[in-house]
């Protein structure tokens, strides 16, 4: 099967030709677009989550042979949470080539955090299924870049620095409000608020509540300029 334009730039974007074009479609078909002849990414996005949780553990042994498990496993943590893989998924794009049914593009899926996560995962199996661990180690790590050199800043969990933050400056906690919920049961969809006492605010949506709390917090201190 003949990529398509925009399928190709994003190949391009990753780093990667498909030897097996149809692991790439089914990558990137959201369970909104899928038919019994037209498989979706869930099953992928399950092998990506451990292809990309080997890469990056080994990574991370590689980048410092010293560290003790309990320094690792917090990095490890902000490697491979659904926030990165949504973050690298928005840095090359696959919003732009998701396969979504009309409800989810409506809803404006191609920018939501769960859809761009689970996606980035299923590419990465995709990846590995093709073409091995080799390649598939060598995208992950061209993709996420700097971030494993510069992990140790990003390990902090996010509410706990806003609410350092907060503390620091003389304001209560923040509070944490559940905006919407969509979706269906087995797979709903969090909308969340995170605000401070003066009026900041930031939301971020996600498929669990705690990931969407994790993701305000962390959207908040960004736009406070919180290091």
């Amino acid at each position: 099967m003949k990529l398509s334009a925009d399928l190709g730039a994003f190949c391009d974007r990753l780093g990667h030709r498909f030897a097996t074009p149809d692991l790439l479609f089914e990558a990137l078909t959201h369970p909104s677009m899928s038919l019994p002849t037209r498989p979706d990414n869930q099953r992928l996005e399950f092998l990506g989550d451990r292809v990309l949780g080997l890469v990056m553990a080994e990574a991370l042994l590689q980048a410092d042979k010293t560290a003790a498990e309990g320094k690792l496993a917090p990095r490890f943590n902000a490697l491979v949470r659904k926030e990165t893989c949504a973050e690298v998924a928005r840095a090359l794009d696959i919003g732009a080539v998701l396969r979504l049914g009309r409800s989810e593009m409506l809803s404006g899926g191609r920018r939501k955090q769960a859809l761009l996560g689970d996606a980035m995962e299923a590419v990465i199996a995709a990846v590995y299924l093709d073409a091995g661990f080799e390649a598939a180690q060598q995208v992950v790590l061209a993709a996420w870049g700097n971030r494993v050199s510069r992990v140790e800043d990003d390990a902090r969990d996010p509410k706990t620095a806003l609410q350092e933050w907060a503390q620091a400056n003389g304001l209560k906690p923040p509070a944490y409000t559940v905006r919407s919920r969509e979706g269906p049961d087995h797979a709903p969809v969090f909308t969340i608020e995170a605000r401070l006492a003066t009026g900041e605010a930031a939301t971020a949506v996600a498929s669990s509540k705690r990931q969407a709390e994790q993701s305000a917090a962390l959207a908040l201190l960004e736009r406070l300029s919180v290091k």
